[in-house]
């Protein structure tokens, strides 16, 4: 018996699952909710997440893009749009924008109630993007204009707030420029083929002809012709033979069947050549056989008997790609709001570190210039010849060593609240801090695409369970600034971890070996790698069905595997969990309010100059 859920929300959730099934007429599809941007595939519709508080908002956004995915799932032909659309990128963003629209009409004349749904979407997306701002008409996007004014001209509707605004700004230029098209719309609405040769005239009328490509239905015409004349002389050829061998046959019946005999004959012996081909084939000397292809190369570089069940589903993705930028800027804002009760104490360990490691720059001069510095050593020349001019010196700062630095962070659930928010704060100070030392910075997270396994779990329950089948969820590894990109432009992407739903399982020697590769490809000369994690790996999918320290055991043979290469320098902080039975490098704090202070600490000491410091703040194996 199963137990019954605690999530208020999963009723909803579930009755809008089996609505969107029966709207859509497709009693198989599979409809999951995720923080991911909602989308549709030949299989599986995603939806936006629905919280525990079940807000209007997000009631009304779910119940929107359900229906607007199963209303395109019920009257929208894949084949007949491909068919037709464009091959400009303008085109074919109008093409899509228009038969959205017309999707959504028809929809809401055979179900009145998705219109009112549809709208709150509309006005959801039309909110973030702020188009309600929008003053002139080159800001507003055309091709989402040009849907707006189908969707309003097919229903009848006024548009919600911001859309209304978009499409005002165009309705003008497209009515001028397509109006006597328009007039056709009502008669090409409810037939896909007609509503796209009526969009790809709009698209003309707009100034983008020449996007269009060539004419599907001229192709058309020009293929069944062919076809026909094709088919026309086969017949008649077939007849001439028939007609001929006929008329042998009946004149000499004896030759027909010695010719008959022949052609038996004949096969017979082209068969026996062919197998003698097939033999000499199978039996070529060593090392002319074709060679077998090599087998694939093992999943993991640590542990060739590790394995994932499938990979397809795995993903590396940038920050920026897994929120809208108006989300981001407010997560980010969210952050902030979480970093002024540490702003001082954060700042003073920035500073220091800042101090220590360029206290540790070699500096060299630039002699005889003509400003900067009066260079004292040489004015025994002026002094020996008054005509010498006065000899100047500037401070050039070398570069300092050649390094690059990668914060990997434990995106798990477990790190959600305080200690997420922390890890978040910190690697935004420590990248600014590095950033004028010269030193550049990479931040990466890693996670699961979903809880207890995704669609890996799902193929492998619809591929008959096999045993041991090795890792079982998606990978999600995230990159929140890449080593070369500036802090200035990626200090929104840090907000995305204040983001509801994007903590899930933690799978850290995968994570951690592909940290390790992409340091690999750097050009520096020196790398290091901190990991920032609270606990040991755990995947309830994985560990489900395989040995019970299966991803524990691949950690450590990935942890080995870097110390061992010493192409990489590792260390690890653990937030209330000892990690130290995994590092040789680690540090354990039992607050995360330490956390800042044990980062800056442990970077600084691998800058140090002096190796017994270092070696005493390297041996530290507990704070707090």
């Amino acid at each position: 018996m199963n137990k019954p859920s605690d999530n208020p929300a999963d009723p909803f959730k579930k009755a809008l699952a089996e609505a969107t099934k029966v709207m859509a007429d497709d009693p198989d599809l599979t409809v999951s909710y995720s923080v991911d941007p909602p989308g549709m595939t030949a299989d599986t519709v995603r939806l936006p997440q629905v919280s525990r508080r079940m807000t209007r908002e997000e009631v009304l956004l779910a119940r929107g893009t359900a229906d607007a995915f199963a209303l395109r799932r019920k009257f929208h032909d894949d084949a007949v749009a491909a068919k037709y659309a464009p091959q400009g990128q303008m085109a074919r963003d109008l093409f899509d924008a228009m038969e959205n629209a017309r999707v959504e009409a028809v929809g809401a004349r055979y179900m009145p109630g998705t219109a009112g749904n549809i709208d709150a979407k509309i006005a959801n997306e039309a909110r973030r993007k702020g188009y309600d701002q929008i003053t002139q008409a080159s800001d507003a996007p055309l091709a989402t204009a040009a849907g707006y004014l189908i969707r309003h001209l097919a229903t009848g509707r006024p548009l919600p707030a911001g859309a209304d605004n978009v499409m005002e700004l165009w309705r003008g230029f497209i009515e001028d420029q397509a109006g006597g098209t328009l007039d056709g719309l009502e008669s090409a609405l409810t037939s896909q083929k007609d509503f796209a040769r009526f969009a790809r005239q709009i698209i003309s009328d707009l100034g983008y002809g020449d996007q269009l490509g060539d004419d599907p239905d001229l192709n058309d015409d020009q293929d069944d012709e062919a076809q026909d004349e094709a088919a026309d002389e086969e017949q008649q050829d077939n007849q001439g033979e028939d007609d001929s061998d006929g008329e042998e046959a009946e004149a000499n019946p004896e030759q027909s069947q010695d010719q008959t005999q022949d052609e038996s004959q004949a096969q017979v012996t082209l068969d026996e050549m062919s197998g003698d081909e097939d033999t000499e084939e199978t039996e070529m000397p060593e090392g002319e056989a074709p060679l077998d292809p090599p087998p694939p190369p093992p999943l993991s570089d640590a542990d060739p008997n590790y394995k994932a069940y499938v990979t397809e589903f795995d993903e590396e993705i940038g920050a920026e790609e897994l929120a809208e930028q108006a989300e981001l800027e407010r997560l980010r804002a969210y952050l902030d709001q979480q970093l002024d009760p540490l702003k001082g104490a954060v700042s003073r360990l920035a500073n220091k570190l800042q101090r220590r490691l360029q206290a540790q720059q070699n500096r060299s001069w630039e002699f005889d210039r003509e400003e900067g510095i009066l260079d004292a050593g040489r004015l025994a020349r002026v002094v020996a010849n008054p005509t010498t001019p006065l000899s100047f010196k500037v401070e050039k700062d070398t570069e300092f060593r050649d390094t690059v630095v990668t914060l990997l962070i434990d995106n798990s659930g477990s790190m959600r609240g305080r200690p997420i928010s922390i890890a978040a704060i910190c690697a935004d100070v420590l990248a600014r801090t590095l950033e004028r030392c010269a030193v550049k910075v990479e931040i990466l997270g890693f996670t699961t695409r979903a809880w207890k396994g995704g669609l890996s779990r799902e193929k492998w329950l619809a591929q008959g369970r096999e045993l041991q089948p090795g890792r079982l969820n998606d990978l999600r590894h995230i990159v929140y600034k890449s080593a070369d990109a500036p802090w200035r432009r990626t200090r929104e992407n840090l907000g995305l971890m204040m983001k509801e739903g994007l903590l899930k399982e933690n799978i850290d020697g995968e994570a951690l070996e592909w940290a390790h590769r992409r340091l690999l490809g750097r050009r520096e000369q020196r790398k290091i790698l901190m990991v920032i994690s609270d606990g040991a790996p755990v995947d309830d999918s994985t560990l489900s069905v395989n040995p019970a320290n299966y991803l524990e055991k691949h950690l450590r043979d990935v942890i080995a595997m870097v110390e061992k290469r010493k192409a990489v320098e590792l260390l690890a902080i653990g937030i209330g969990h000892d990690v130290t039975r995994y590092y040789q490098r680690a540090v354990t704090i039992t607050d995360v309010e330490q956390l800042a202070g044990a980062m800056t600490e442990q970077l600084a000491s691998l800058f140090d100059s002096d190796p017994r410091k270092r070696a005493r703040i390297l041996g530290m194996k507990k704070v707090g």
